[in-house]
């Protein structure tokens, strides 16, 4: 043998390492496919335990591959990988939606929400950062759909040499998963969770799809479509009234051992300084369609009346005639308008609330710093809209979603003297904030919790004040949580209720709710009244008309 022969001549060392390269590449590929199958859509609910569980769907997965004819094998094992790979995809995704939203990902109705995940990234990381972050995660999802199915095939060619034994061992595995299962060995011989997941998953399409059908018929019926102006709010008549949407504030902020100390104060606190400028308030909770998120979709519901916990429900009702609070304000004659401090694009749904003047981000003339989520303080919002609405008009009813509590609620500023608010440019700058996904990732609950706490106090602080400082006997507000904040704050708890209440100094305005049994004062007892959302829009006209 020449020189160079054994030179390129492979040596035994290099052969064994290629065996163990090839042995652990399958291995790995092995546990990718397991770990899709077994491991659940809730972090809460991976653990050891699920690596036990025997995946039924990947021994049936099994048997078809050795079972069909040679020259398929290839392509079933490349179209199965594949549906298994999409499936790891939407695993995925499950964990963003249960960390944010505590249900499933549903492909159907949830571009609403990956819409709202890019307006997140915008705020948090800029335009290009977001792009970057869109881009990298389709790459991602496809080279993850790629990566299965080539997984899949390289596991079929491992065992494709001994076909026989393979087949004996799923046909072991499955008998013995069907023993396990029969003797309620849950933990090994759970049923097959992927399985039943996509094939819920699947079977829920129509469903969704026919969602807006059923929605339209919710809607056929609007006992004040057609009542007039002069019968609509008479009791409100040259009252200035406002209704403040306070974001992710949620029943865990009034009754958590770790929150609602810190919210309770101010709550409890507020009650006593505005009866004491002469202003009473009532209480209760009000069940959101949404939690975590959504906010359009809980305030839709509060101002129409109607149950919008999806999407196509929003865009559906968008293109209704249906009678908003808003809308029946306009038509008994109130200049109606909403400030909307997050609201940076076009908003063409805006035309359906019935407001003669909708004022975003940009059209604030906020010349201070920005805070959590990229907002404009509480403060400012209100302080512009006294300046620029309230003082030089009236009646005026306004909608206002306050977002120095959204998350990731660090950091938010103090509260200041009003007379100092001026264009904000005295705001300090903030510290640097936390993004979105460092507070769903981070593992730190009691921090935050306590964050959550503080940027909600802020904004319950803030309106207190502004009522304090700009109440009269013409004032009345009402203050809403739009949702309880997410799971991670609020634990596990199916619980959607949000506090509610409403301020007023003139005693004819609560007179008029008596009859709903609301608890007395800012914080709603445990005893309290509780409504589906989309029940106060009638509540509150029929009280006032």
């Amino acid at each position: 043998m020449s020189l160079d022969a054994q030179a390129t001549a492979p040596t035994p060392t290099s052969g064994r390492w290629r065996v163990v390269a090839a042995r652990a590449g399958t291995g790995l590929s092995a546990a990718l496919l397991l770990a899709i199958l077994v491991v659940p859509g809730e972090l809460d609910h991976v653990g050891p335990a699920v690596l036990l569980r025997i995946p039924v769907e990947g021994l049936l997965a099994l048997a078809i591959v050795l079972a069909v004819p040679a020259r398929a094998r290839t392509v079933v094992a490349l179209v199965l990988g594949s549906v298994l790979g999409l499936w790891g995809v939407v695993r995925v995704v499950d964990i963003g939606f249960f960390a944010t939203l505590d249900r499933p990902f549903d492909p159907v109705v949830d571009g609403g929400f990956l819409s709202a995940g890019f307006t997140v990234l915008h705020a948090s990381m800029g335009l290009a950062g977001a792009v970057l972050v869109a881009v990298l995660a389709v790459v991602l999802a496809v080279g993850v759909v790629a990566l299965v199915a080539v997984a899949g095939l390289r596991v079929t060619r491992a065992i494709l040499p001994h076909r026989r034994p393979a087949l004996v061992t799923v046909g072991v595995l499955a008998v013995a998963w069907a023993v396990l299962a029969a003797t309620g060995a849950r933990v090994v011989a759970d049923e097959p969770i992927a399985a039943r997941d996509f094939l819920d998953r699947i079977g829920h399409v129509p469903v969704s799809l026919r969602d807006p059908d059923v929605f339209a018929g919710t809607l056929t019926q609007d006992a004040y479509r057609d009542v007039p102006g002069n019968e609509l709010l008479t009791a409100l008549r040259g009252k200035d009234v406002l209704v403040v949407l306070v974001e992710s504030y949620g029943r865990v902020a009034v009754e958590s051992p770790e929150i609602a100390p810190t919210v309770d104060a101010v709550l409890d606190e507020g009650t006593r300084d505005l009866a004491a400028a002469g202003f009473g308030s009532r209480s209760a909770f009000l069940t959101s369609p949404t939690v975590g998120g959504g906010s359009w979709l809980a305030s839709a519901t509060l101002l129409s009346g109607a149950w919008v916990n999806s999407q196509p429900r929003y865009e559906y009702l968008a293109g209704t005639d249906r009678v908003t609070l808003p809308g029946a304000f306009h038509r008994a004659g109130w200049h109606t308008v909403a400030l909307m401090p997050g609201l940076n694009d076009p908003w063409p749904e805006g035309a359906f609330f019935g407001y003669d003047e909708i004022r975003g981000s940009h059209e604030m003339d906020y010349a201070g710093p920005v805070y959590t989520f990229d907002s404009i303080p509480d403060q400012y919002v209100l302080s512009f809209f006294d300046r620029t609405e309230r003082s030089v008009r009236g009646p005026v009813m306004a909608v206002i979603p306050l977002i120095s509590s959204h998350a990731p609620w660090s950091p938010v500023p103090s509260l200041m003297d009003w007379s100092k608010v001026g264009d904000g440019s005295r705001f300090p700058k903030p510290g640097e904030a936390l993004n979105p996904a460092e507070i769903i990732l981070q593992r730190d609950v009691s921090r935050v919790r306590a964050d959550y706490a503080h940027a909600v106090a802020y904004s319950l602080s803030t309106l207190v004040s502004y009522v304090e400082t700009y109440g009269d006997d013409d004032l009345v507000v009402v203050f809403v949580g739009d949702h309880q904040p997410a799971p991670l704050v609020i634990g596990d708890t199916d619980n959607r209720d949000a506090p509610v209440a409403i301020v007023a100094r003139d005693p004819a305005v609560l007179a008029h709710i008596d009859s709903w049994g609301w608890d007395t004062g800012l914080r709603p007892s445990a005893a309290s009244p509780v409504w589906p959302m989309d029940a106060f829009r009638d509540h509150f006209l029929a009280a006032f008309s």
